[in-house]
């Protein structure tokens, strides 16, 4: 995604993440593309270290299609923190994914580093989006994909 800045509104069409480190501007991202991720869910990539060049968290707007679900994963070492905008989501996690939790817009989700999950939209009509954000910069450097087959 390149940004620049528009100086009227402090929105960026096109970005050097070398500068922004050292700026003292505030910038404003709005995702063009979607991209796929190791989950398999495309993400509209807000905040993170190459589109800002944040050091310390990544934010993303997820969607899950309908009857949608994310390749069973987890993050290595970062803190992940959900809030559900739109539909309804079920979340299995844990070891061999046995235990569940449905989430619906307006619910706020913690997910500990380490924490093996992968979500279901539950809706077979409407996609659900969710806004995630990280303890990471570089949000997709430290996902790991996890079969739940492989522990007893």
């Amino acid at each position: 995604m390149t940004l620049s800045k528009d100086t009227d509104s402090s929105h960026f069409n096109a970005f050097d993440a070398s500068s922004a480190q050292h700026s003292a501007e505030i910038i404003t991202i709005r995702p063009e593309a979607e991209t796929l991720t190791r989950q398999r869910l495309p993400y509209f990539v807000g905040v993170s270290k190459a589109t800002v060049g944040s050091q310390g968290i990544s934010m993303n707007l997820v969607i899950i299609p309908p009857g949608g679900a994310a390749e069973p994963h987890f993050h290595r070492d970062y803190e992940t923190a959900i809030y559900l905008l739109k539909g309804r989501v079920e979340t299995r996690y844990g070891q061999g994914l046995k235990q569940s939790v449905i989430n619906e817009a307006g619910d706020f989700i913690f997910i500990p580093p380490g924490v093996p999950h992968q979500p279901f939209n539950l809706s077979t009509d409407e996609p659900a989006q969710a806004i995630v954000a990280r303890n990471d910069p570089n949000e997709q450097e430290n996902v790991v994909l996890y079969d739940p087959t492989s522990e007893s």
